[in-house]
């Protein structure tokens, strides 16, 4: 019996086929590429990581390179393990959130039970070397010592030769050591290992940085400081203040400082030498806030104008959403989808820049609005203090109708027809449909929709500050505040501006901003159950 060698042609569309199959195969079950491209990733995070931990190692940022170390470990577990594919999507979602929005919250609270502020930034030691540092007097008839500006990372140093010839190095945090394999030229020590001594041409460059180094002479703050006022000679100096445990006393005059646990050393007479360092304050700042003199009057109508520019926008923009969205949700209207897109531009314009568009146009003298509209008239939009109130509602609402309009059409829109000609049928009027049956399904949908809203504007810090930067100014507020300043941007103001920076102050009233923006969203959210029912 003969057999008969049958050949298999094989169809080329198949054989693609098959070939995609295998890539997808491949891929799922993780190939090269996606390993390849895990791999760039992952080094990515861990250089990352690598390079902020030696940074926070040069700090002494102990606890904080131990979190991005087990942080950077976890990631690696995560997307090198083959059992974690959930986690391996929440992983970046979690990183980020806990980032930006959990950090934050917990270091502002750190922040608000704190004397964070201006001339209370660092520790005691710090705030002890400014001290002794900002009363030197030059120690008279002290030698003269030729001295060397070396430079390492960006930091400048001394080289010092001392009397007897031996060379000693030290920087504005460093004190004075001793450098053994030291180059001189001639009685003056000129290179130290590890460090770049800097030319005459850099020296004259950077004279301002090097006529403030100053460089203690040991540990003891009390032995003085070396500095020099040219680059090429140093000489001692010595403070009028001397360092004693937890007191400070001036030698000049005979008063002593002490530490009495406020982060700053004080006199017996309540006279506080500046800077002082950064202790925990308790709720000092928390009842600074709501009890202090000084702060009440502008906190007062501060509050009562944010919860008036939160609640006028949402009412107004809700409203105007609303009847744009009916009139334009009607089937006999006619360009209803380019009368929709030109509505929706000003929602897609950042709104950073059309606030400073608006304050262009609104300029008093040479603005579009008084110039073209009003025929040469001087309104003073932004700088009177109700007609810039007025502005920013003006302009805010022109911001945040469009954002109404489209939820308040996508609601519409999912309210069934036969719902609005069942109560025709019934005899019921547009005004009853619209007020008995379109209006508490609509809120069914759009009530979380403007609780959210209220809460962002009740913090809506841009249109503000970029229309108005919350002028006009309050001259009679102890305070950087003005007239359309909502909390948010007064907060602002307290910690970063001003002679003054409190911010454990400003950390304080955030809390409680939040504190009253919670409340508020949690009761409005309970109230809308009942709007479920409905449903």
């Amino acid at each position: 019996m003969s057999t008969e060698t049958e050949r298999v042609t094989t169809d080329p569309r198949d054989t693609r086929r098959r070939r995609r199959a295998y890539g997808i195969a491949d891929e799922a079950a993780g190939g090269i590429r996606p390993l390849i491209v895990k791999l760039i990733l992952v080094g990515i995070v861990d250089a990352i990581a690598v390079y902020a931990i030696f940074v926070l190692v040069g700090f002494a940022e102990w606890g904080v390179a131990a979190i991005v170390f087990a942080v950077a470990a976890l990631v690696n577990w995560i997307y090198f393990s083959k059992r974690k594919l959930p986690a391996k999507y929440l992983a970046p979602g979690v990183l980020f959130l806990a980032l930006f929005q959990v950090f934050v919250l917990l270091y502002t609270g750190y922040v608000g039970f704190t004397n964070y502020g201006t001339g209370h930034n660092g520790s005691k030691d710090q705030a002890v070397n400014a001290l002794m540092a900002s009363a030197l007097e030059r120690v008279p008839d002290s030698p003269t010592y030729p001295v060397t500006i070396v430079e390492s990372g960006g930091e400048l140093g001394l080289l010092v030769t001392s009397p007897n010839g031996n060379a000693l190095l030290g920087t504005s945090e460093e004190p004075l050591a001793a450098v053994p394999d030291a180059t001189f030229d001639g009685d003056t020590a000129v290179t130290a290992p590890g460090w770049e001594t800097l030319q005459f041409a850099d020296v004259l460059e950077r004279q301002n940085e090097v006529t403030e180094l100053s460089v203690p002479v040991s540990e003891d703050p009390n032995e003085g400081r070396i500095s020099t006022p040219d680059g090429s000679r140093a000489y001692q100096y010595v403070s009028s203040l001397e360092y004693d445990g937890d007191a400070v006393t001036d030698t000049s005059t005979g008063t002593v400082y002490r530490d009495i646990g406020t982060g700053a050393f004080t006199s017996d007479s309540g006279e506080e030498l500046m800077p002082g360092w950064k202790v925990a304050v308790g709720f000092d700042n928390f009842a600074k806030a709501v009890t202090d003199q000084r702060l009440a009057g502008p906190l007062v109508y501060v509050t009562l104008w944010t919860f008036a520019f939160a609640l006028i926008t949402v009412g107004v923009t809700f409203a105007i959403g609303l009847f744009l969205a009916i009139t334009f949700n009607h089937p006999r209207m006619r360009g209803r989808r380019i009368y929709r897109a030109l509505l929706i531009l000003p929602y897609a314009i950042p709104s950073f820049l059309s606030a400073l568009v608006w304050a262009g146009m609104m300029n008093q003298s040479f603005g579009f609005l008084n110039q073209v509209i009003f025929g040469g008239a001087e309104i003073p939009w932004l700088t009177d203090p109700w007609m810039a109130k007025v502005s920013v509602l003006i302009v805010n609402i022109w911001l945040g109708f469009p954002y109404m309009f489209l939820v308040c059409t996508g609601a519409l829109q999912s309210i069934p027809d036969e719902l609005q000609e069942a109560a025709t049928v019934d005899g019921a009027g547009p005004w009853q449909v619209f007020r008995r049956i379109k209006l508490p399904l609509l809120l069914v949908s759009i009530a979380p929709l403007l609780i959210s809203s209220f809460a962002f504007n009740f913090n809506n810090f841009n249109v503000v500050y970029m229309l108005t930067d919350g002028g006009p100014r309050d001259s009679s507020a102890p305070i950087p505040v003005g007239h359309t300043d909502i909390l948010i941007s007064m907060v602002y103001k307290v910690a970063f501006t001003g002679q003054t920076r409190d911010y454990g102050l400003a950390s304080a009233y955030t809390i409680i901003i939040f504190a009253i923006v919670a409340v508020i969203s949690i009761v409005a959210f309970r109230r809308t159950k009942s709007l479920e029912e409905l449903n």
